[in-house]
């Protein structure tokens, strides 16, 4: 049997045949070097790229990115200086300084990319706006702005209400833990602002004057005083988290120093009885407005300066711009027949007169192009000089100031020295917000009215302090004691420094201060004189009654009068000056002795009292009045 030739070789398969190679050369892998060499240098690319970056953050721009990185995560808070108190002589509390808050939010807090919450300033101004008690829709557009990172929400608040916050941001920081709310008060922040409060409402606020919404004194003392009593602020820096202060973290911290404690001369109880007097008289005489002085005749420490109507510094914004000075230092106003104590005192001083020398007063005095009168008709008078200023003759005035020259323009000259010696027409060195130094023509320029009406009071102007101060000269005996309110500081070291002691200036001699004194004496005592209402029974005491016409301030026409009252009390031993005036009585009498007599009746009474004063038990009945002109 035969078989067919096996298809391999030596047991092999053949090999297969091959395809023929395409046209162009035979065919071959690609190369992977190349690829790779692609691959590295692209790597090497990105890795520069990065490595530049780097150097650029790390090295060229580190500072820069350090200081963003530091405002994003550093807080710089300023620290308020405390302001000093303001107290009446005895350290009772008249103005001082409450804890509060300026509440503040980040608004970037607030933007749905960092808080997650697409409306969170709606909700956290609703949750805000019945604790601020403001409206919900002026809070979320202070919270609505992301480009932002401060906002001032509410100033001043309570340590009440800053608790309240606090309370609903911990409430709503359990809920979101628990996941069944959200926390959309961590931007939320307070800062210390001590907010200004008067204790005693009203009381002195013409002199303390009140402080602004930036925490600046905006009148008065406040303003006047207001280097001392502001201090420095001091500055915090801390880094904070989510709105809260990193603990951990280490912070910088520049100490507030506080401001001065100032201690007035002004006495609360005497300044609360010249108050409430003022205020009474000024509405039982339906009055535009009134001043009390009360002064210390030794020290010429303001005891009490009141004034009607006042306002509250606790609400500046209920009493009008027109209602924040101190008339009884702006106010330029006539004195009248007050200031013929100083025509007396130049006709004793410059040897013209005596209290004895016989004046006779006729009805009417014939002067320049003009006829003079008394406030009285009355028949011709025969007084005494003293009987002159008890009666308060303007003719006799007039006739004794023309003693003090030998010619009109001499005599003049010699009143008007005597005026300005006395305090008119320059400050009153209490150098207060807004004073005026009042209106005293130089005495070439007197007009022939002006030349005649000066010596009793019209044809000028003076503030109230400048008018009291008067009075307190002679009863300082001669000696003019510059007027003072601030008695001394206390700083942060607790070192009480007295204020510099006032200037004192001669102005009359002791024994002419004398000589007025009885005359004022007369003028209370005597059953012939003006001012009985100024009685007080076991005291001596000096006073003058002023009744002039008033100039309106509205139309500058004389309208309506000035009604005042000024004396001292005990006139023996002189210690305390008061004096009152009223501007445009309206309902009433309107002279000087009954709108302002009593008035300072019962602010003297007061004052003798406060201050422990006995009385002196003696009697004075007063000089002679009038003289026989058959004598």
């Amino acid at each position: 049997m035969s078989s067919k030739p096996s298809s391999t070789t030596n047991g092999r398969k053949p090999p297969r045949p091959r395809r023929p190679a395409p046209e162009g050369g035979p065919l071959r892998l690609a190369g992977h070097r190349p690829r790779l060499r692609l691959i590295g240098f692209a790597l090497a690319l990105v890795m520069v790229a990065f490595g530049v970056r780097l150097i650029q953050v790390q090295a060229v721009d580190a500072a820069s990115y350090t200081e963003q990185a530091a405002r994003n995560r550093t807080v710089s808070v300023v620290l308020p200086a405390e302001r000093g108190d303001i107290t009446d002589r005895d350290g009772q509390a008249l103005a001082t300084t409450v804890d509060a808050y300026d509440i503040t939010a980040d608004p970037f807090h607030f933007s749905e990319e960092e808080s997650g919450i697409p409306d969170a300033p709606e909700q956290a101004a609703a949750l805000l706006a019945p604790i601020l008690g403001r409206d919900a829709a002026e809070l979320t557009a202070l919270l609505d702005d992301p480009g932002s990172r401060y906002a001032l929400l509410a100033r001043q608040q309570t340590p009440q209400t800053w608790r309240q916050i606090q309370d609903v941001r911990g409430n709503l920081a359990e809920q979101a833990a628990k996941g069944t709310g959200h926390q959309v008060l961590s931007g939320i922040f307070a800062e210390e602002n001590p907010r200004r409060t008067y204790p005693n409402g009203d009381l002195a606020a013409a002199v303390l004057g009140f402080v602004n919404a930036e925490g600046q004194g905006g009148g008065g003392l406040e303003a006047q005083l207001e280097d001392q009593l502001r201090g420095e602020d001091g500055e915090a820096r801390y880094a904070q988290s989510g709105g809260r202060r990193v603990p951990t973290a280490e912070g910088e911290e520049r100490p507030a120093v506080p401001g001065l404690d100032v201690e007035l001369t002004l006495h609360r109880d005497i300044q609360w009885a010249a108050q409430n007097a003022i205020e009474e008289q000024v509405e039982a005489s339906a009055a535009d407005s009134g001043y009390v002085v009360v002064q210390d005749t030794r020290t010429g420490e303001i005891l009490a300066l009141a004034n009607a109507p006042g306002y509250d510094p606790n609400d500046i914004a209920s009493a009008g711009a027109a209602g924040l000075g101190n008339p009884a230092l702006e106010d330029a106003y006539e004195i009248g027949s007050t200031s013929k104590v100083i025509t007396m005192a130049a006709v004793l001083e410059e040897e013209a007169a005596t209290t004895g020398t016989h004046v006779t007063v006729p009805n009417r005095l014939p002067r320049a192009d003009r006829s003079f009168a008394d406030h009285v008709e009355h028949e011709t008078l025969y007084l005494t000089l003293a009987g002159v200023l008890a009666h308060s003759s303007n003719i006799g005035t007039i006739l004794a100031a023309e003693e003090l020259g030998e010619t009109q323009e001499e005599a003049n000259e010699v009143l008007h020295s005597y005026l300005e010696a006395f305090g008119f027409g320059r400050p009153t060195g209490l150098g207060f917000p807004g004073e005026t130094a009042g209106i005293l023509a130089a005495p070439e320029d007197w007009d022939l009215s002006q030349q005649y009406t000066i010596p009793f009071g019209q044809g000028m102007s003076v503030n109230a302090v400048q008018a009291a101060s008067v009075y307190s000269t002679i009863a300082g005996g001669g000696e003019r004691v510059t007027p003072t309110l601030v008695r001394g500081t206390t700083g942060p070291d607790g070192e009480y420094r007295p204020a510099p002691a006032p200037e004192r200036e001669r102005v009359v001699s002791e024994r002419t201060a004398e000589e007025v004194t009885r005359m004022l004496e007369t003028v209370v005592a005597s059953e012939e004189g003006t001012g009985s209402a100024a009685r007080i029974p076991g005291y001596r005491v000096a006073g003058k009654t002023g009744t002039s016409n008033r100039v309106s301030p509205e139309t500058g026409l004389y309208d309506g009068y000035t009604s005042s009252f000024a004396g001292f009390a005990p006139a023996d031993e002189p210690r305390v000056t008061v004096y009152c005036a009223v501007q445009n009585p309206t309902e009433g009498a309107y002279s000087g002795s009954q709108v302002c007599g009593p008035v300072f009746n019962e602010v003297m009474r007061f004052t003798l009292a406060a201050l422990e004063i006995p009385p002196t038990g003696e009697e004075f009945s007063g000089l002679p009045v009038r003289f026989d002109p058959g004598s």
